[in-house]
């Protein structure tokens, strides 16, 4: 199957099972964006300048990806099939020989949606060499180096990227990272389809605005992290413990986000993405577990708790799972994210500031469903279990689903 036919395929079986998953979850989360990971792609751009009126690029780009988009472009059917056969072979060399003899029509695809201005004016585009291959986040990238030439030397420069839009049907969209070193300037941004460009003027707020922006929309368009704080909700019998929860979770997941996205800890994606879908179907199945357990009382699930702070022996276990399961999400976080460069300020800044998009985002969540659920459990403590019960039954299922579709790689 090609990487095309492959990436449909896998986006229709999300579609049927973010339906069925509708069908039993609250209506209200029907509005919610239905992908979750890997129907997105991220293309890396480093942008230095070596000489006055030179602006040195370096694109790196998903390679199955590059290939279908570009062949499309420019109906380049033997770039489809000697790319693919190289993709499906795993062969690095070949992969780069197919780009390479095919160079003009990737080239052309790629400057038509990724530019540079000076003042205002175009800057021209020169290849540097040929095509390299790299992996990132266990799929190959292709690297492709660009000479900017400028009319003349500015004060600032902007930059322009769209590529991969969701248009073309191949992913849901693309965003671009940028690192820029430029104009006296350094520092870091995102562009994506609401956002294609920014200019090395712009002030740190807006640089850092761009990540919160990012956080915030990330955890809404991955409905695996949505539904693993919803699981984290329906197990929680009082404030008290949805904030220790969710404060145990922000705790775990910061921690690795951030050395994830500096570079100082990896961990493939073949191995993160199953365990977040797992930690997604084992909390929520602890919240059925403790149902069936209690059976005839299970009611007292919805009444307060004994011990220290309120939490029993099980309440603590259950931290301790949230905390072991938070450093994965944090490493899903980062994968999103994409950088993974050495130490520096501003792009811890950046990171920073990209993490309290996620968490405004999640404590809106929790604040728009936990009080509902805690009125419910009040004043009608069966019907109260009923939902949770409901609620963790559709999460865990949907998280079993996951789990076994990123194992097998389906």
């Amino acid at each position: 199957m090609s990487p095309a036919a492959r990436r449909r395929v896998c986006a229709v079986l999300a579609a049927a099972a973010v339906a069925v998953l509708s069908s039993v979850l609250p209506a209200s989360l029907g509005a919610l964006p239905a992908l979750a990971h890997g129907f997105t792609s991220t293309v890396y751009a480093d942008l230095v300048s070596p000489q006055a009126g030179h602006v040195r690029t370096e694109l790196q780009l998903e390679y199955d990806l590059l290939v279908v988009s570009a062949a499309d472009y420019e109906k380049d059917d033997p770039l489809f099939r000697a790319g693919t056969a190289a993709f499906e072979a795993g062969d690095a060399g070949r992969q780069a020989a197919a780009l390479d003899a095919h160079a003009g029509t990737v080239v052309a695809y790629v400057t038509e949606r990724f530019g540079i201005t000076a003042g205002g004016k175009t800057c021209t585009p020169v290849r540097d060499g040929g095509f390299t291959i790299g992996r990132r986040e266990g799929v190959p990238y292709a690297r492709l180096v660009l000479d900017y030439r400028c009319p003349e030397p500015a004060e600032a420069h902007e930059v322009r990227g769209g590529l991969f839009p969701g248009s073309e049907g191949y992913v849901r969209d693309s965003k671009t990272i940028v690192t820029y070193d430029l104009d006296l300037k350094s520092g870091s941004t995102a562009l994506d389809a609401q956002h294609r460009s920014f200019s090395t003027h712009q002030s740190w707020f807006e640089r850092f605005w761009e990540f919160f922006r990012l956080g915030a929309e990330h955890l809404l368009g991955g409905l695996d992290h949505i539904l693993f704080l919803l699981a984290l909700i329906a197990g929680s019998r009082r404030l008290r413990e949805i904030v220790l929860a969710a404060t145990t979770f922000t705790l775990a997941h910061s921690v690795t986000f951030v050395l994830a996205a500096l570079g100082l800890v990896r961990a493939p994606a073949a191995f993160v993405e199953p365990v977040i879908a797992l930690s997604i179907a084992v909390v929520a199945g602890w919240h059925l577990w403790r149902i069936w357990r209690r059976r005839s009382h299970a009611t007292d699930l919805e009444t307060a708790g004994h011990g220290r702070l309120g939490l029993d022996r099980a309440g603590w276990t259950r931290l301790a799972v949230v905390f072991c399961f938070g450093l994965v999400h944090g490493l899903g976080f980062a994968a999103a994210l994409g950088i993974d460069q050495a130490w520096s300020w501003t792009l811890l800044w950046s990171l920073l500031v990209f993490n309290v998009g996620i968490e405004v985002v999640q404590l809106t969540i929790i604040v728009a469903v936990f009080p509902l659920l805690a009125v419910l459990r009040h004043h009608r403590p069966m019907a109260g279990l009923w939902t949770t019960g409901a609620i963790a039954a559709g999460v865990s299922a949907m998280g079993l689903v996951w789990f076994v579709q990123r194992v097998l790689g389906v």
